[in-house]
């Protein structure tokens, strides 16, 4: 793991092992898997669901809003993942499979404007990201997402709602798609044993509670500039700990 800062940077081993998947392939193994399983996938559905996972809905006033971005890229790859705070939010950089590099970040609706969203400039404006990113190549256009906003979002209809349509973490704790799988897998079994939302929500406040919660500290501190003062005098396997849920196992 690697923290890159303007003045300060941070590198610690994972205490577990760590492997790079992109969304593209997470998602055709989840879709695979559930037509194995005999699930019949749809595009459309007229039917209210038990389960909601639309993502996000709620919309920030305009302003200080944020979008994320996203790209893959050929070239060099290495066995870190890289995290870069500068101008307001942070660019992410990993190995996935194939050799291929993710890039993908989230900064502030402010920072992204003069330039009209040319994530190519922003990045290199800031000298260790363009310096990683200097032997690598783009493999298709940037991608855009948002705006987002962090914490509980509005939720609308029945059914338990999980994951991002649920509430939004910030990014950066690398534990989204963690939390949504687990919040997916507490929703199946609240479902199955009959139990109310209430009991839902007790479960997912169990696993995710406390990490979001530090997400939220965290944030405050690289919004007020504290955290690359910080971050040297804090063990990365504590960071890692406090950004990750709590898998505890689930009975069905």
């Amino acid at each position: 793991m690697a923290l890159r800062f303007a003045r300060a940077e941070k590198r610690f081993a994972l205490p577990e092992a760590a492997f790079g998947w992109s969304r593209y392939a997470m998602d055709a193994a989840l879709i695979d898997r559930a037509r194995s399983l005999g699930a019949e996938v749809a595009s459309e559905s007229r039917i209210a669901p038990d389960i909601v996972a639309t993502g996000r809905r709620s919309s920030p006033p305009r302003g200080r809003r944020l979008f994320g971005f996203k790209a893959h890229f050929t070239g060099p790859s290495n066995d870190f993942v890289e995290l870069y705070f500068f101008r307001g939010g942070y660019v992410g950089v990993n190995p996935v499979e194939g050799g291929v590099t993710n890039v993908c970040g989230l900064l502030p609706e402010d920072e992204l404007l003069p330039s009209r969203f040319d994530l190519d400039s922003i990045a290199a404006t800031f000298a260790p990201l363009r310096e990683r990113l200097a032997p690598l190549t783009r493999m298709f256009p940037w991608m855009h997402v948002g705006p987002l906003q962090f914490g509980p979002q509005k939720q609308t209809g029945s059914g338990l709602h999980v994951g991002d349509a649920r509430e939004f973490v910030d990014p950066f704790t690398g534990s989204g798609m963690t939390a949504a799988l687990l919040s997916g897998q507490a929703a199946a079994a609240s479902i199955l044993q009959d139990e109310e939302a209430s009991g839902y929500e007790r479960r997912v406040r169990a696993m995710l509670g406390k990490p979001f919660a530090f997400s939220a500290v965290f944030r405050e501190t690289l919004l007020r500039g504290w955290a690359e003062r910080m971050v040297g005098f804090v063990p990365g396997a504590l960071l890692y700990r406090l950004t990750r849920p709590r898998c505890s196992s689930l009975s069905y």
